[in-house]
Formats: C-alpha cells, sequence, structure tokens
C-alpha cells in the first residue's frame, strides 16, 4: 500500500500526525532522555489503523515531517512513494503490539534516559516515596520482563505489566523505560516525568532509606492530579 492511495482525509490526518511526532521529538534531546540516534516517538493516526514513528539510525537533528515513517498496526511500513523512503525504528514491532492490544493508548514513547535505565538494569521499580510519583504513576513504576528487539516480545512485556498497573510507564528489564499515552505529547511528559523521579529516588537512596508514601495517600493524590488538576 502507498500513502497516495488512502482517502484524501486518512492522508490529511497522516501529515497532521507526522509533524506532531517530528516536533514531539525535539523535547527527547532537549530534556536529556536520550543520545545520538537513541529512542523514539510513535503516535497512533486519528482515523485510521496506522501510526507515525521515527525513523531507524537518523539523527534528531535531521528529522522533520517528511522522514517520518508511517506504519500498519501490524508493523508494516507504508510506502511513501519517494526514493529517500527510510526503515522504520528498530521499536516499530513493540509499538504496533502496544497499539493493537491497548485501544486507549494513542502515543508511545521509548528512551535510554540514565536514571531510569539503571533502575531498569538493576530489575528494580521506582518506589512511591514521592507525591509526584502518585501524581503522575499512581503508585510506583514497575518493571517488565527481559525482552530482546525484533519481534513483538518487547509489546507483549510492556502490555502485561501496564495491564495490572496505573503506571504510564515501564522499565524494561536490562533496557530501559517504555511510556504510553492518550497521545504522543502524553507519552512524551510521561518519559519525562520518569526521568525525573528516577534521578531524586536515586538521590534519596544514596542519603538513606526513602519513606513510602501510604497507599490510601497514592490514591488521594492519583484521582486529584488525574481528574481535578488543570484546565479541564
Amino acid at each position: 500500500m502507498r500513502l497516495s492511495e488512502l482517502a484524501p482525509d486518512v492522508q490529511a490526518s497522516v501529515r497532521a500526525t507526522r509533524e506532531r511526532v517530528a516536533r514531539l521529538h525535539a523535547e527527547l534531546p532537549a530534556n536529556g532522555l536520550v543520545v545520538w540516534t537513541a529512542g523514539n516517538v510513535s503516535e497512533r493516526v486519528p482515523g485510521a489503523d496506522l501510526f507515525v514513528i521515527k525513523p531507524s539510525g537518523v539523527r534528531y537533528s535531521e528529522l522533520s515531517p517528511d522522514n517520518m515513517t508511517v506504519c500498519t498496526l501490524e508493523g508494516e511500513k507504508i510506502d511513501d512513494g519517494t526514493p529517500s523512503s527510510l526503515s522504520p525504528s528498530s521499536d516499530t514491532a513493540a509499538a504496533a503490539y502496544v497499539f493493537r492490544h491497548m485501544p486507549e493508548v494513542g502515543g508511545v514513547v521509548h528512551t535510554h534516559s540514565t536514571y531510569a535505565t539503571a533502575f531498569a538494569a538493576l530489575h528494580r521499580p521506582i518506589p512511591c516515596v514521592l507525591t509526584m510519583m502518585g501524581d503522575e504513576f499512581g503508585g510506583e513504576v514497575p518493571v517488565g520482563p527481559f525482552a530482546i528487539i525484533g519481534d513483538d516480545s518487547i509489546g507483549r512485556g510492556i502490555v502485561e505489566t501496564l495491564r495490572s498497573s496505573r503506571s504510564p510507564a515501564v522499565l524494561m528489564a536490562n533496557h530501559g523505560p517504555f511510556t504510553v499515552g492518550k497521545n504522543a505529547e502524553a507519552a512524551v511528559k510521561a518519559a519525562v516525568m520518569v526521568e525525573e523521579v528516577a534521578r531524586t529516588v536515586a538521590t534519596a537512596q544514596l542519603l538513606g532509606d526513602p519513606v513510602p508514601v501510604a497507599q490510601d495517600h497514592i490514591d488521594a493524590l492519583y484521582q486529584r492530579y488525574q481528574n481535578v488538576y488543570g484546565q479541564h
């Protein structure tokens, strides 16, 4: 299938999604979450069984709406009809699996941010010892299973772990954080926040034993932040 064969309204939705995803990629290096070409942002295309994701091995300074890759929810790349068409991220199968099995998810982000990845290397969840964690994650940030890139194993681990958690972030063992959200911007925010809390908790653990937030307080914090905080 080629992009030119899609209905005009779907083509317009693809263009808008490519623009958003290209713009949001700038947030990853700006927040110190990635180096070189590592990491990616993906977002579901509204009104179509498609998503947009970063091309594989391309520097962040070289990203643009035109070189964002478009894939089906099976992870198959859609031909955009240009000679310079690029291959999608190596995490495409993982993102596709998440989009297929979590219809409420509109965006997926993967980084190798230092502190969150350090917890992943230890197979250690980030304990809920901060009110910010109650707000953002509804508890601890869980660890997902070890999985190798190349098929949908990582996607399966993400889905299996997050289905039993309120957290929009999972630390895939020996790999790093994956975050989800209602759209790509929400998933990018979760990626920024998981690194922030990982850094703070790691620092607290150097100083002593951080005190967990009580579960009833976590529940109250989460309810307020998700339903009352901000503009609605």
